[in-house]
């Protein structure tokens, strides 16, 4: 191992933390921004095609745009986490075999959503929407569309973690930031049928979508082989190999899961609340693209804070992980408190990017303020989610995610639509937050002292 690629990867170990975390994340955290802005662009030009269905079909895509990510996101996490522990223990040739078998895995993900866009999307829009009207069609359009060609967004998301566990966030930046520039500006072109293209509505917003992400994906392929010199891609170690494979789902397959269950969570939330309008259920939809917009940053820190963790756990290093972990939740806590404020402040200028009529106002506006109290919580809980799977106790991020969203907030949610108040409904996501908070301190102070229980090295 030459001299240049010893020092890239010593810094991890090496580096003073607040410049190195930072370094790593706000590349990822710019990325995500634009990545969470063309999320509300989308839904901004889809709800100028058709208000209500426009926006309706897209909050119904949204647990299975959730589920794809969850499941790209949650497979590349344990790639990034085994790659990072493999470069910390100098294991370089197991770095390579794990991005090798992290690009299989993601492959295998690609081809359950290809059979879920042909076979399922029917029926799952049917269970929500009936089998008729525009709702109907343009769900069953934008879902088919982003399932069958998400080929893209699984490669895309293996290759920006390739790039993030190596230390080279500014080209996973390029990576993610490239597909989001590319779908901004396809938008109105593919949906208002601009420069003499057809018109094609929200399914111009899914094909959009998919080109960017695929192009994207293909950046990323190339920056890799090109330039990401700590690993080495090969063919070979694209053949699976079980030992390998069962360690990395080990870790990736709770974060997966956990991701996963906001899917389940959107879907029951979406029928709760259906039951009281469409209107109710497209506030639900809007929340969700601007609460994104207040997450993905802090998601970004939590990017950049597992390989850190990964390699200074691999290399034993006891106080940078727990002094990592105190400027993690520091600067996650700090931005969502910047996000309560922006909720608090301006939810109708908020609500009026999606063009909403004057009963979403009125709905959205109590929505927004209630919901965004539980932003409060939610730092801590992220960035312990993200020290859990650094430090190969993804099981109980999984605890703490099942518990918020589906053993308290769906019930709870439930419980208070009965009395048929929509406000009362609202309420049950900073209850869902309290509880997740208190599970995600005990498991992190858990988490650490059986990482370093027995023995550590000191750095300073």
């Amino acid at each position: 191992m030459d001299s240049e690629i010893q020092i890239k990867e010593n810094k991890m170990g090496t580096m003073h933390l607040p410049p190195l975390l930072f370094s790593i994340s706000i590349p990822i955290v710019i990325s995500m921004l634009v990545q969470a802005l063309y999320n509300i662009v989308d839904s901004i030009y889809v709800a100028q095609y058709n208000n209500i269905e426009g926006t309706g079909a897209l909050t119904i895509a949204f647990p299975v745009q959730n589920l794809m990510i969850a499941l790209s996101v949650g497979l590349a996490v344990g790639t990034n986490a085994l790659l990072s522990r493999s470069l910390g223990q100098k294991n370089f040739d197991k770095a390579d075999l794990v991005a090798g078998q992290g690009f299989f895995l993601n492959l295998c993900g690609y081809l359950i959503f290809l059979f879920l866009g042909i076979f399922v999307t029917k029926s799952y829009v049917i269970s929500q929407t009936g089998s008729e009207g525009l709702l109907f069609q343009y769900s069953v359009d934008y879902i088919s569309i982003i399932c069958i060609c998400s080929i893209g967004v699984f490669v895309q998301v293996v290759c920006e973690r390739l790039l993030q566990a190596t230390g080279k966030s500014m080209l996973s930046m390029l990576v993610q930031g490239s597909g989001a520039i590319i779908n901004i500006v396809l938008d109105p072109i593919l949906i208002f049928g601009w420069f003499g293209l057809p018109e094609m509505g929200v399914a111009g917003a899914a094909i959009a979508t998919v080109i960017g992400q695929c192009v994207a994906a293909a950046i990323g392929i190339f920056l890799n082989v090109k330039f990401n010199k700590d690993i080495r891609i090969k063919l070979k170690n694209l053949i699976p190999r079980k030992d390998v494979i069962v360690e990395m789902l080990a870790i990736g397959i709770p974060s997966v899961l956990m991701q996963a269950v906001g899917s389940i969570m959107t879907f029951c939330m979406n029928i709760i609340l259906i039951s009281f309008s469409n209107e109710a259920l497209n506030v639900f939809g809007v929340y969700f693209k601007l609460q994104s917009f207040v997450f993905m940053p802090v998601f970004g820190l939590n990017n950049g804070i597992i390989p850190i963790i990964s390699y200074n756990y691999g290399a034993g290093y006891k106080d940078r992980v727990k002094h990592a972990v105190r400027l993690g939740i520091i600067t996650a806590t700090a931005y969502m408190l910047l996000g309560l404020l922006v909720f608090q402040l301006f939810p109708n200028v908020l609500l009026g990017f999606f063009n909403a009529s004057e009963y979403m106002v009125e709905i959205g506006n109590t929505a927004l303020r209630i919901i965004s109290t539980s932003f409060i919580f939610a730092g801590v809980a992220v960035i312990s989610s993200a020290v859990c799977q650094a430090l190969g106790k993804s099981i109980y991020s999984l605890i703490v995610s099942v518990g918020r969203q589906l053993v308290v907030l769906i019930p709870v949610a439930f419980l208070l639509s009965l009395a048929g108040n929509l406000k009362l409904v609202w309420v049950a996501f900073p209850i869902a937050e309290v509880v997740s908070f208190t599970l995600s301190v005990f498991f992190l102070v858990r988490s650490i002292e059986k990482a370093f229980g027995k023995h550590h090295r000191e750095v300073n």
